[in-house]
């Protein structure tokens, strides 16, 4: 887990957010806030109200209603105060390919009044080999690296990551993973937004899940939907002809394979597999899990390919029914 500040102090609050297009609403009503040296991420599919949002708390963009705070200042009418406390990474940067690493941390930290030293940058995101080497000779994953470094170029407080791994191999998602991870233990606060569920969560504290400008559900990743406390699901490959006792009702899914959410787990499982001992069956594929943060996030967006069984507690659609923003 990030390093958190041992204050409880707020670096971003939102309450009632609002902005439409016209007759399109992209944000209606949306409450949040982060807490100083966490790593929050905010979850939603192309179009839920995530860019408006973001570029809102970044000073981009006017809304429409709602109260904004951003470490204490209001990003609609303050915004110049604030952007030199806070770093943008972007999907992808237009940087001078021909500058060395180095004369691009420089060029970017003369913007700040009080920048962070380039040696220290460059070590915290892993640059120091590269210091002297020419952008356009960088890896994929080394861009990313000084898309970071110049984010930290004028020491912000608060970073906004916006999909910093798209288009990453594995090993170099991981290597920008633990650059985030660098951050937050120098107690910097993090927004990420993000498609990778495995992402967020390997990174976040706390996530929140927007989808049709509103937020679902939000919470830590181990503990969204009421994930920690659903039933686990049991799945296995059933042998043609091979016909499971009654009290072992099993519904089918693909390929062959069939699933059972039992009540109790432990006992579910010794029944199952004794029975199939005793007739001397091979359960293939037998396996046991608990909805990923994957599954929450297909539920709660109510996105195609969602599984809509047990595997989300009735206690978490209860919690959203109750803040009246279930999506359908």
């Amino acid at each position: 887990m990030a390093v958190m500040d041992r204050s409880g102090s707020t670096a971003v609050e939102v309450r009632g957010l609002t902005k439409a297009y016209g007759e399109l609403t992209a944000v209606a009503g949306i409450d949040f806030e982060i807490r100083s040296g966490e790593i929050f991420a905010l979850l939603g599919p192309n179009g839920a109200g995530k860019t408006t949002t973001i570029e809102i708390l970044e000073g981009y963009r006017q809304r429409d209603g709602g109260e904004v705070s951003v470490l204490g200042l209001d990003p609609g009418t303050q915004a110049e105060r604030l952007r030199s406390r806070i770093g943008i990474v972007l999907q992808s940067t237009g940087v001078d390919r021909y500058l060395t690493v180095a004369e691009t941390i420089a060029m970017y930290s003369a913007y700040y009044p009080h920048p962070r030293r380039r040696d220290e940058i460059l070590e915290l995101v892993g640059l120091e080999a590269k210091r002297d080497s020419r952008v356009l000779k960088l890896s994929g994953g080394q861009q990313r690296r000084l898309d970071v470094a110049i984010a930290l170029s004028g020491d912000p407080d608060l970073l906004f990551l916006d999909e910093p791994t798209t288009g990453f191999d594995p090993s170099a998602r991981r290597e920008a993973w633990e650059v985030v991870k660098n951050l937050a233990g120098l107690g910097k606060t993090v927004l990420l937004t993000t498609h990778y569920m495995d992402e967020a969560q390997y990174l976040a504290d706390r996530v929140a899940v927007i989808a049709g400008g509103r937020i679902v559900e939000s919470g830590p990743p181990a503990t969204l939907g009421g994930r920690d406390t659903a039933r686990a699901v049991i799945r296995f490959r059933l042998p043609p002809g091979a016909v499971l006792p009654a009290d072992l009702a099993v519904s089918p899914v693909a390929d062959g394979m069939v699933e059972l959410v039992p009540e109790t787990l432990t006992a579910t499982l010794h029944r199952l597999t004794g029975w199939a001992l005793e007739q001397g069956i091979e359960l293939e594929d037998l396996s046991m899990a608990r909805p990923t943060l994957e599954d929450v996030y297909l539920e709660l967006t109510g996105a195609p390919g969602a599984h809509h069984g047990e595997h989300i507690s009735q206690e978490a659609d209860r919690r959203r029914r109750r803040r009246g923003s279930l999506v359908p």
